[in-house]
């Protein structure tokens, strides 16, 4: 496997003002933190570029939309300073994400883990398939979704973040995402590209200060978010260092 394939793969699209972002690594589209930098720094250049009106984030293949962090550089965090700086990348993200002057629509065409649903959370509109079924999974390898939880929080709503927290060997359906919010529509793999096609063409047809003072609203009481996910990140980097961590993280990856 190539060294570049290993880092992952990040490409860029534009159809008139419409920017399609596509995120990609082997391991079912999970984040080495380079991968989340490069992604984090694509988000806000396409915020600036007054050329673009709505951006869509999509990943690659089928099967898996986001599995979340990359295990193999969490069993290399050798103390509390590694570990807070890869959770940061996600606080990065998601601030960037909810920063952008322009509204995102995400692409779900399959699973979801972890900081993958915070990513998802994270989009202003989301088109997912049948097979889009969601888990948070961290309480199973010793640490927690704390970075992630107020862009999932923010969807839907504690209740449903607690009990996908507590249940974290259970996967979510994609209709239990839809109903509570964290999918905007839920279609066949089939017509997923066409209806997304269709809704992000009206979407940049309208006033482009007319979303943008709209995404503002969305976003609302959230500013908190520029120390808070960073205040996560700290408790998440000291939690992966337990023996119970290590331990579970190597069980995953057998």
């Amino acid at each position: 496997m190539s060294s570049e394939s290993v880092k992952g793969s990040l490409e860029t699209s534009f159809q008139g003002t419409i920017a399609t972002v596509e995120f990609g690594h082997p391991a079912s589209n999970s984040f080495p933190r380079q991968l989340l930098d490069r992604l984090t720094a694509e988000i806000n250049l396409l915020s600036r570029d007054e050329n673009v009106s709505v951006i869509i984030l999509k990943s690659e293949g089928a099967r898996a939309f986001c599995s979340g962090a990359s295990f193999d550089e969490l069993l290399e965090i050798e103390n509390e300073e590694q570990g807070t700086e890869f959770f940061s990348g996600f606080a990065h993200l998601l601030n960037a994400m909810r920063n952008c002057n322009k509204l995102i629509i995400g692409r779900v065409q399959g699973k979801a883990v972890g900081g993958g649903v915070g990513i998802i959370a994270a989009c202003d509109y989301v088109f997912a398939t049948p097979e889009s079924d969601v888990k948070l999974s961290e309480l199973a390898i010793g640490i927690g979704p704390f970075v992630i939880e107020p862009a999932v929080s923010r969807k839907i709503g504690k209740t449903a973040m607690t009990e996908m927290t507590l249940a974290a060997n259970e996967w979510k359906s994609a209709e239990w995402a839809f109903q509570k919010g964290l999918f905007s529509v839920v279609c066949e793999s089939f017509s997923l590209d066409l209806k997304i096609d269709d809704f992000a063409k009206r979407i940049s047809s309208y006033n482009p200060e007319a979303l943008r003072e709209m995404k503002k609203i969305i976003w609302e009481n959230t500013e908190n978010w520029e120390s808070l996910l960073f205040e996560r990140a700290a408790i998440t980097g000291k939690l992966v260092l337990s023996d119970f961590s290590r331990n579970a993280l190597l069980q995953f990856k057998k």
